[in-house]
C-alpha cells in the first residue's frame, strides 16, 4: 500500500480552502427544485424536475470551466482537464434525484461537494496531473424506476443498457423514453471508460457519527446484502369456535420468524443488521385467523461467512416455526450484494485528509447501497462520511451541520488532489 503523502499537497497549505457558504447556497438552491412544504425534496428520476436539476448542475459546471458530456443512460460528467490528458479521471459524485419524501442532502451533497472541489481549485489555480469529473449517476434511489443505482450500474457492466432503457415505472413510462423526453439521452457510450480513483462524500444516513461526537466517517466498505420474500401459508378459519391449538395461524408464525430475524442480527455483531420492512397478511379481517403472510427479509453483514451463517439461521427458524404451527412457505431470494471492502489508498487518502485538517474520524461502515459500490469494480475507490442529524435521511426532516458538509468537502478536496497528483493511483 502507498501511504505517502504527495509532495503536491503543499499545494493546498494546512487549514480548510473550500468556501463553505457557497458549498452551502449550492445546496439550498438546488433544494428548491421539488421544494415540499416540510422542508425535504421530491424530485424523482427523469421527471421535468430533475430535468431541471440537471440543467443548474450542468450551467454550473460550464461556469466553472468544466466539460460536460452525457451518456446514453444520462449520467452526467463534469470534466476539469489535466496536464496529462491520457491518464483516467479522478472521480466523485453522487445522485440528485430524491424518494418522493426526501431530503436536501442524500446524493445531493456528493454532487454538490465534487463541483466545490472543482470551484476550490479553480480560486487557487491548481491544476492536477489527472484529468477531474464530478458525476451525476442516474435513478440512484429507484424510487420511480428499478433497479436503484441505475446510471452507475449501466456505467459498470452490471445492468445492460437496452434492458435498463426498457425499464418502466408505475405508469408505464419507459427510462428511455423519459431520457429523450426531458433532453438527456446522451451519445457518449456509457460503458468501457477507465477509472483513476472514485471518491464520494455522503451524509452517513445512520446515528454513529453523531452519537460518537466526531465529523468525518472513514469508509471501510458496504455491508453485503441478502433479501428474501417470505410467504408463509396456514388455514385462515372463524376466530371463534377455533381452538387454539388446533389453529394454523400464519401470522404467530410470521411473528417468531420476525423475532429470528432480530435475534439473528444481534447475535453476529459488529456490522450485522436483520429487517422485516414488509408485512402483510389475507384475508385481514378482525375476526378471521390469517391464512397466509407474505412478508420480506433484509439481512446485512460485513463479513461474507457472518452472512451466509446468518441466512442458515434465520432459514432453520423458518422451518422451525412453519413444522411448530402447521404452516408451509416459499421463501424467495430477491437481491445478493456480496460485502465489498473500498481500496486501501483511498481509504487511507481520506484519512489523511482528515488527520492534515485536524479533524476528528473513525472508521465506519456503509449499511445503504451507494454509486461507489459499482464504481469500485472499475477502479480504486472509497467514500467520506459526514454526520446528519438524528441519522434520519430518506425523510423531508433530513438535515446536516454546514460545517459538517464543509469539512467532509475539503477531505474530498485533498484525497481527490492526492490521487490526481499520483498520490493513491
Amino acid at each position: 500500500m502507498n501511504t505517502r503523502i504527495d509532495p503536491s499537497l503543499h499545494l493546498l497549505g494546512q487549514g480548510p480552502l473550500i468556501n463553505r457558504e457557497r458549498l452551502w447556497q449550492s445546496l439550498m438552491d438546488l433544494a428548491q427544485l421539488g421544494a415540499t412544504a416540510k422542508g425535504g425534496v421530491c424530485r424523482l428520476a427523469l421527471t421535468d424536475l430533475d430535468r431541471q436539476a440537471r440543467d443548474l448542475f450542468v450551467r454550473w459546471c460550464e461556469e466553472a470551466g468544466c466539460t460536460v458530456s452525457i451518456d446514453a443512460i444520462g449520467n452526467i460528467f463534469a470534466r476539469r482537464p489535466g496536464r496529462n490528458p491520457a491518464l483516467a479521471p479522478v472521480m466523485t459524485g453522487s445522485h440528485i434525484d430524491t424518494q418522493p419524501t426526501g431530503g436536501k442532502f442524500d446524493g445531493c451533497y456528493g454532487v454538490m461537494a465534487g463541483l466545490e472541489v472543482m470551484r476550490t481549485l479553480n480560486d487557487l489555480d491548481l491544476a492536477t496531473d489527472a484529468p477531474l469529473e464530478v458525476v451525476v449517476w442516474t435513478n440512484e434511489e429507484g424510487s420511480r424506476f428499478p433497479p436503484c443505482m441505475m446510471g452507475s450500474g449501466v456505467f459498470a457492466g452490471k445492468f445492460g443498457l437496452q434492458e435498463t432503457l426498457a425499464k418502466v415505472d408505475d405508469q408505464g413510462l419507459a427510462v428511455g423514453a423519459e431520457l429523450q423526453r426531458i433532453g438527456y439521452a446522451g451519445p457518449r457510450v456509457p460503458t468501457g471508460h477507465a477509472v483513476g480513483a472514485y471518491f464520494e462524500a455522503h451524509i452517513e444516513q445512520g446515528p454513529v457519527l453523531e452519537d460518537q461526537r466526531t465529523t468525518i466517517g472513514v469508509v471501510q466498505g458496504c455491508l453485503g446484502q441478502k433479501w428474501f420474500d417470505l410467504t408463509l401459508t396456514g388455514v385462515e378459519a372463524h376466530a371463534g369456535p377455533t381452538p387454539m391449538h388446533l389453529r394454523k395461524d400464519a401470522l404467530v408464525g410470521a411473528a417468531e420468524v420476525v423475532a429470528a430475524v432480530n435475534r439473528v442480527a444481534h447475535a453476529h455483531q459488529p456490522h450485522a443488521c436483520g429487517t422485516v420492512g414488509c408485512l402483510t397478511l389475507h384475508p385481514g379481517s378482525r375476526n378471521v385467523i390469517p391464512g397466509q403472510v407474505h412478508m420480506t427479509i433484509d439481512l446485512r453483514h460485513l463479513d461474507p461467512g457472518h452472512l451466509d451463517t446468518m441466512v442458515s439461521e434465520v432459514r432453520a427458524a423458518i422451518e422451525t416455526s412453519t413444522v411448530k404451527h402447521g404452516l408451509s412457505y416459499q421463501l424467495t431470494p430477491t437481491a445478493d450484494f456480496p460485502p465489498l471492502y473500498f481500496a486501501e489508498q483511498c481509504v487511507d487518502a481520506v484519512r489523511q485528509g482528515a488527520r492534515a485538517l485536524g479533524l476528528s474520524h473513525m472508521d465506519i461502515v456503509s449499511g445503504a447501497g451507494h454509486d461507489a459500490i459499482f464504481l469500485a469494480e472499475l477502479g480504486p475507490a472509497g467514500m467520506i462520511f459526514v454526520p446528519c442529524e438524528g441519522g434520519i435521511s430518506h425523510n423531508e426532516i433530513e438535515n446536516a451541520a454546514p460545517q459538517d458538509l464543509a469539512d467532509g468537502c475539503d477531505v474530498l478536496l485533498r484525497a481527490m488532489f492526492q490521487a490526481a497528483n499520483s498520490g493513491a493511483r
